[in-house]
């Protein structure tokens, strides 16, 4: 699925506005809850060690993680609005919270991990930008059938992963996981969730090895039974939030933390999916107070309460 650039951007144009006739909520601007980011709680990379693990929440599913001394940042989302990019100018949603990180204060990603091709997960701007600072020494992984939208960019590598297969590149190891949500980036595309399976966009969640410790990327998903065969993992990063009313494609948090818990047997709940785009009918605030009050009662410890801040994990 290998078009020019110049044929997505034809295509694209053509259909932006069925699009964003069944994007949830959009909103062309919006107030941002710039508190949502508290003052001073942004990570700073440079301070992290090589000999452990560093994650650190960006806003909605964005993480900065140094995974003993590989950095990878998931599905980047660093501008102020996401959408469709037409002579500069983004037609889409605006942000509620400012990302926790400015992107040219990024270090360089040896990974890039994309989960599928929606907007809010794959931004060509936050993707050019990228690639712009740091030309062909980026690793980019993605879902099945969704590389055509960033291929014109100057990566290292761009690799498709299919679900249940894996990536072997030095002493890092990942996998892609099947999920329950679906694919299209416009509303007319194929999809894996519509039956296209053979030619139809896809969705993955990552599960990401190094020196005996793993650690889950859920993406975006419901509830499912998808992650059993994955148990045993370290660190669980969990969607949880625009599930009102969007229960077949997002889970809650209570339900994040079940299959954290019991499917994964997960040490450690990272949140992502919320408190950035108003996505679903729910507060925006509300998904981090659900999972606040929950998660006592699991078996699993919170390693991040909110946007900015940052888990540590020695080794």
């Amino acid at each position: 699925m290998q078009i020019s650039r110049k044929k997505f951007l034809i295509r694209s144009l053509k259909l932006t506005l069925g699009s964003f006739l069944f994007l949830p909520l959009l909103k062309l601007g919006g107030t941002k809850a710039k508190w949502i980011v508290k003052a001073g709680t942004g990570p700073d990379p440079s301070e992290w060690k090589n000999d452990e693990i560093n994650i650190s929440w960006i806003g909605h599913s964005t993480i900065l993680m140094n995974l003993f001394g590989t950095i990878i940042v998931t599905d980047p989302v660093l501008f102020e609005k996401i959408g469709l990019d037409i002579f500069g100018i983004t037609i889409g949603q605006s942000r509620y919270s400012e990302p926790a990180l400015e992107i040219d204060k990024f270090p360089c990603p040896d990974y890039i991990l994309l989960s599928h091709a929606h907007f809010d997960h794959m931004d060509y701007k936050t993707l050019s930008n990228f690639t712009d600072r740091y030309p062909g020494k980026i690793n980019c992984i993605t879902a099945y059938n969704t590389s055509d939208v960033i291929v014109d960019l100057d990566w290292k590598s761009l690799k498709e992963l299919d679900w249940n297969e894996e990536f072997f590149l030095k002493d890092i190891k990942i996998n892609a996981i099947e999920v329950k949500h679906f694919g299209w980036r416009y509303p007319f595309e194929k999809d894996r969730s519509r039956g296209y399976f053979t030619n139809g966009r896809s969705y993955n969640a990552y599960l990401i090895e190094k020196n005996g410790k793993k650690v889950l990327f859920g993406g975006d998903t419901a509830l499912s039974n998808k992650f059993i065969p994955f148990g045993g993992v370290d660190i669980a990063i969990m969607p949880i939030g625009a599930y009102n009313p969007w229960r077949t494609n997002h889970c809650n948090p209570e339900e994040a933390l079940k299959m954290a818990t019991i499917d994964l047997k997960a040490k450690i709940f990272i949140p992502i999916h919320c408190c950035t785009f108003r996505q679903g009918l729910e507060p925006v605030d509300e998904p981090l107070k659900w999972l606040n009050n929950s998660v006592k009662n699991y078996n699993i410890e919170l390693g991040l309460k909110n946007i900015g801040e940052t888990f540590t994990l020695k080794v």
